[in-house]
Formats: C-alpha cells, sequence, structure tokens
C-alpha cells in the first residue's frame, strides 16, 4: 500500500444486471491494491445487490482542497473484481476513493455465456483535475436556436429523462452512444469533473454549471441541429468529462439531488447560460475556475456569489418547470409521519413495486396514511439509494421513488 496514503475513505460496491436497477445478491467482490495485486478486502453483496461500506486507505485530505498541494495525485485508486453464479467475472480499475468520504462504485454485469470467454475489464480513466488537461474552445454564452428543420425549440427548458452521451469526440463515428438518465449523468460528470472534498458550496456552484452548461446543449439541439444523434460528447475539448460506469462520490450526488432540476440565467433569455469553465490551474478560459471556486469556497463564500463573480453580477438561478420521466407529479408538500392523501398512497405503492426487487424494503399497505411502516420503508430506500435518511419524501426523494420505480417496472 502507498505508504502516503494518510487518511481514510469508505467505498461500497453496488452490483446489478447491466444498467437496470435489478440487484445481484450473493456477488464475491475483491478489493485489490493495484501496485501490487495484493487483496485488501474480500465482501459479499446483500439482498440489495450492496457490499457493506469498506474503509481503505486514501491520501491525506489537503491533497485533494488546496491547489497548491495538487501536485501529487490527491485519490487512491484500486481495484475491484466482482464474480457471480451465472454471470461474467467482472474487473474493474482505477476505482477512485477520496479522502474521508464514501464513494459508490457501481458494477453492471452482464450473463454468462454457456462456453464463451466471461470476463471483462474496465478500466477508467483518471480524474479530469488529475488527468491530461483538455481546453474547451470558447462558445457564446447565448447560443442561436436552430432554424425550423423539424427541430422543436421548447418554450422553457425541460429537465430530459436521459442524455444520450457520444463517447468521444463528434465526428468519431467509431464512438459508441450511451442512454444515461439525467441525473445520473450530471453526477458521473461532477465526479468527474471537481473533488468531493472541497467545500459544500463551491461543489454547488460547480454542479450549478455543469446543469446550466448540459441544458444549454440539450435546449439549443446543438449536436442534432448539426445533424448528429446525440445530446452532448464526453470529450473534453468540446463538452464535459464523463467516464461510463465511474465511482460515484456520495457527497456529490447529495447536492445533485438537490440541484438538479435549476440551472444559470440572465435577464431577456430564454435558454439556459453556457456556462464554460476550466480548471483554472493548467487551464484558463472566460468561464468558472473549478480551482478558483473552491478557494472562494475556502474563504465562505455561497455557491451563488461564486458564480456571480465568474458569470456577471445580473445571472441569477431558475428553476425548470418540467421533469421528464416522473410517472405523477410532485405536489410540492414534503410528506411525512401524519401526511395523507393521493400522494402518499403513490409512494406507498411505488415503494411496494420497488421492494420486490430490493426485498430489504419493508412492504406497507398502500392507504394513503403515512405511517411508521411508511416512514421506515422509505429509509430504508433513502439508505440503498444514497439519499439522506430522512425518513420524509420531499422532491428529490419523490423524483428518485418514481426513477426508480419507472425502472423496475421495465423488468417485469
Amino acid at each position: 500500500m502507498n505508504p502516503t496514503y494518510l487518511d481514510r475513505g469508505d467505498l461500497q460496491v453496488f452490483v446489478t444486471a447491466g444498467d437496470t436497477p435489478q440487484p445481484i445478491p450473493g456477488a464475491r467482490v475483491r478489493i485489490s491494491d493495484p501496485e501490487n495485486g495484493r487483496v485488501l478486502e474480500e465482501v459479499t453483496t446483500d439482498s440489495s445487490g450492496q457490499t457493506p461500506f469498506v474503509e481503505l486507505p486514501a491520501p491525506a485530505i489537503e491533497l485533494s482542497v488546496s491547489e497548491g498541494a495538487a501536485e501529487r495525485r490527491p485519490y487512491a485508486v484500486y481495484n475491484v473484481t466482482v464474480s457471480a453464479g451465472g454471470w461474467e467475472t467482472l474487473h474493474a480499475g482505477g476505482v477512485e476513493l477520496m479522502p474521508a468520504g464514501r464513494a459508490v462504485q457501481r458494477m453492471a454485469l452482464s450473463p454468462a455465456r454457456p462456453g464463451g470467454f466471461n470476463v471483462r475489464n474496465v478500466l477508467f480513466p483518471p480524474h479530469a483535475l488529475w488527468g491530461e488537461p483538455a481546453a474547451r474552445p470558447p462558445e457564446e454564452e447565448v447560443k442561436p436556436l436552430p432554424e425550423a428543420q423539424g427541430l422543436v425549440v421548447l418554450p422553457e427548458p425541460v429537465i430530459p429523462e436521459y442524455v444520450v452521451v457520444h463517447a468521444g469526440r463528434p465526428d468519431d463515428a467509431s464512438a459508441p452512444n450511451h442512454w444515461v438518465r439525467f441525473k445520473d449523468y450530471i453526477k458521473n460528470v461532477a465526479c468527474s469533473e471537481i473533488y468531493s472534498t472541497w467545500r459544500t458550496e463551491a461543489i454547488k456552484a460547480n454542479v450549478l454549471a455543469i446543469l446550466s452548461f448540459t441544458l444549454n446543449r440539450v435546449y439549443t439541439e446543438w449536436y442534432r441541429g448539426k445533424g448528429y444523434d446525440f445530446t452532448v460528447t464526453s470529450s473534453t475539448a468540446f463538452d464535459q468529462s464523463y467516464s461510463h460506469g465511474r465511482t460515484i462520490f456520495e457527497e456529490i450526488g447529495v447536492v445533485v439531488d438537490d440541484l438538479f432540476t435549476t440551472y444559470v440565467t440572465k435577464e431577456g433569455i430564454a435558454q439556459p447560460l453556457f456556462t464554460q469553465y476550466c480548471d483554472g490551474r493548467r487551464t484558463q478560459c472566460q468561464g468558472l475556475s473549478q480551482w478558483g471556486s473552491q478557494a472562494l469556497g475556502e474563504q465562505g463564500w455561497d455557491a451563488v456569489s461564486i458564480l456571480k463573480k465568474y458569470y456577471g453580477a445580473d445571472i441569477y438561478l431558475k428553476s425548470a418547470e418540467k421533469v421528464e420521466g416522473v410517472p405523477l407529479s410532485y405536489g410540492g408538500e414534503v410528506l411525512s409521519p401524519g401526511s395523507e392523501g393521493e400522494a402518499v398512497r403513490t409512494i406507498q405503492t411505488q415503494l411496494n413495486r420497488i421492494a420486490d426487487n430490493f426485498p430489504a424494503i419493508p412492504k406497507t399497505r398502500a392507504d394513503g396514511v403515512y405511517g411508521p411502516a411508511t416512514q421506515e420503508a422509505v429509509t430504508e430506500f433513502q439508505k440503498i439509494f444514497h439519499l439522506p435518511q430522512t425518513g420524509s419524501v420531499d422532491f428529490a426523494g419523490w423524483y428518485e421513488i418514481s426513477n426508480v420505480y419507472v425502472a423496475v417496472a421495465e423488468l417485469s
């Protein structure tokens, strides 16, 4: 083990059947040191397809919170191997772990092929702040909207159900397209672009910039207007860093859950602002400096103040009115013990269906009354899907329950 690893972090492995939410219980998970191959932990997934959080060594936290200390890699990397009867064996290298944080690595297994070679290797690239820098060419903050070519310009930005990510440069026809749920895409990009050890307000500012960047691409049909069949690319020479299947940090995920319908804009424009950004250390740009935002967060600046410094005092935050992919609209009321009505019944019904695939979630009577049994089911759902375990359902919880409900219903 690297002797410079002075801190610790926690890693959980979540094993599923492909990209579906179907958990694979009883999978064998081995975590090893990539430097010498030594096995550090061997654990088994529970009924939700998840291992316990395993504590592992990580570099000193100071390396990831200060730009001046970033000369050494500020995160640990591990190898993870998963095997289960009837499924392929999957090796993942480059699994990241930050100090004093909680990381979740999704391992999506394919069914084993009779008589075939059933071992697959995945290597995740270095974090964008540590790997080779790529300067994005400057673009206008406000884009011309597509001409009438069969494309429909929406009157207001909408949170799409999916983002189609082209895994390469726009003109690389050999690169695959990944259909990724919108919030999962934002979490992936944020975990690829910034560190989870940063100040919360700095994380919020960066997440809002990532959201606005993405929604500008969606709203202006930037690539589809040029004849491509995707929303955005994973190339940092054009767009944002995206690594399919990468480690997700819980500290960043919680921020995304809270903010994913919010974007940056200005008076007089209908579209989200095209919020360009760069690391601010190796590359410079006209937009947000990632390391600069962290320095301001350390000084006590809030997220909006950070954004105004880089994008102008006239920017403000706005929430999208519509979120696609949610089967029933959210009424706005936080559901908690004592709540009653159809919204409670909806949550109970959806959780009962989810419990068919995640039996750790206790089933409850769908009577529209938010009692202790419903609170217990909500809390267990929040634990499994890495939401704050409040036992109440706010908009972030409603959206996540609906998302998982739709996904497991499609398995039937």
